[in-house]
């Protein structure tokens, strides 16, 4: 059956079909329809873990702030911006007159970070002379990613009615780590904690309270049971917990303690977290994890969060955008790069001595200073002679015939 889906697909692009059937325990069933099993039976898609709070967390604070940092075109060996070529305005200002480059970036990392496919952006090109004007978000759902027979990439993309080839230098790709989204590598992971969020649902929806065991001296018939059991949950479940419980005919009611179970079930929910923050390689104090964090290793994360977890997708964004933005020609002479000082900056007073070394060593004027600080620059702050050992001349002394 599988086979004859992805040989109509095929089909209807116009591609050669290749006869090769899937068993249903195969990862191209998870990959075409999306959901893949987990331990606990709980169907795992990507708007379902989202509904996490941890994962969530997670893919807004990697999308959102790869979205933040600013990205550049510098020349080799200068480390100057090109402001004049048309790729440094689609990847530092606006991607298209209703999308910025920031929020582009944050879109399409987000569809990696959630689907196999991962997100992609069309790059229309001048009629005149080829060059991109315009990167246009695609929904990952229209978009199917082939191979030629050298293995070159190209892409489909159902536009309506119609289908669309498009080259892979006019496809903005942005795809996770072996193309396998986070959310799926970690569906079981996300399931234990969605089976976790229905048990505590399931816990105050239906229990009764106070909770615990109704006895009495007398035998009852299981008619009467059942009439008792619907009058006590009828009066002490749901909105009526904690109410007062009035007994009658000789009836007992015995409080049921904790079991040690339950008393773990906090913790339990917590290692999910954490076992999340794995699965996205994020630290756990940045999705507000914070029952082992303190100042100290807080900072640390925070460079452990760019180290770990942001470089690599930084790395995948400059090629992608240096492979449908630049030429080979181009890519000689120019590259791309993102700007992580403000990730990276410390306190104010390790800034100041870091800045204080770097200016006597003669390595930033005093300009360069002043713009990591987005101050102004001065009108004698672009030498880099050392501040603290260079001297005023003195005046010339007058003669005393001058006198």
């Amino acid at each position: 059956m599988l086979a004859g889906i992805l040989s109509n697909a095929k089909k209807a692009f116009g591609l050669p079909v290749e006869q090769k059937a899937y068993p249903l325990t195969s990862p191209e069933v998870e990959r075409i329809f999306g959901v893949g099993p987990t331990i606990g039976d709980i169907a795992v898609t990507a708007e379902t873990a989202m509904e996490v709070p941890a994962v969530s967390c997670a893919v807004g604070i990697i999308a959102e702030k790869i979205g933040d940092l600013p990205a550049k075109l510098f020349a080799h060996g200068t480390k100057e911006t090109n402001r004049d070529h048309p790729a440094y305005k689609l990847i530092h200002d606006e991607a298209n007159g209703h999308t910025s480059a920031a929020k582009l970036r944050a879109d399409l990392t987000m569809d990696a970070l959630k689907h196999d496919k991962g997100g992609f952006a069309h790059v229309v090109r001048s009629d005149f002379d080829g060059r991109p004007l315009e990167l246009n978000r695609l929904d990952p759902g229209a978009v199917q990613l082939w191979h030629e027979d050298d293995g070159e990439p190209f892409y489909i993309v159902q536009d309506r009615n119609k289908r669309l080839r498009i080259d892979y230098t006019d496809m903005l790709h942005i795809q996770a780590l072996g193309g396998r989204s986070p959310i799926t590598r970690g569906r079981n992971a996300i399931a234990l904690a969605i089976a976790f969020e229905r048990h505590v649902a399931s816990l105050f929806a239906n229990g009764g309270r106070p909770s615990g065991i109704l006895s009495t001296e007398k035998s009852l018939t299981p008619e009467a049971k059942e009439r008792i059991g619907s009058s006590w949950f009828s009066t002490h479940s749901g909105k009526k917990a904690g109410g007062i419980a009035i007994l009658d005919e000789k009836m007992a009611f015995e409080q049921l303690t904790m079991s040690l179970t339950d008393a773990q079930f906090s913790e339990n929910r917590v290692e999910q977290i954490r076992e999340i923050a794995r699965v996205f390689r994020v630290p756990a104090t940045m999705l507000f994890e914070l029952s082992r964090g303190t100042f100290a290793n807080t900072e640390e994360m925070a460079r452990q969060f760019y180290t770990i977890t942001l470089k690599p997708w930084l790395t995948t964004w400059a090629w992608a955008y240096a492979r449908v933005l630049l030429t080979p020609e181009e890519r000689d002479r120019f590259y791309i790069e993102f700007v992580t000082d403000d990730l990276l900056t410390t306190d104010t007073a390790a800034r100041a001595t870091a800045y204080g070394q770097y200016r006597s060593m003669g390595v930033m004027t005093g300009n360069e200073v002043r713009a990591g600080l987005n101050l102004a620059p001065h009108p004698d702050g672009d030498s880099l002679s050392n501040p603290h050992i260079t001297t005023t001349p003195a005046a010339p002394e007058t003669s005393k015939e001058a006198e």
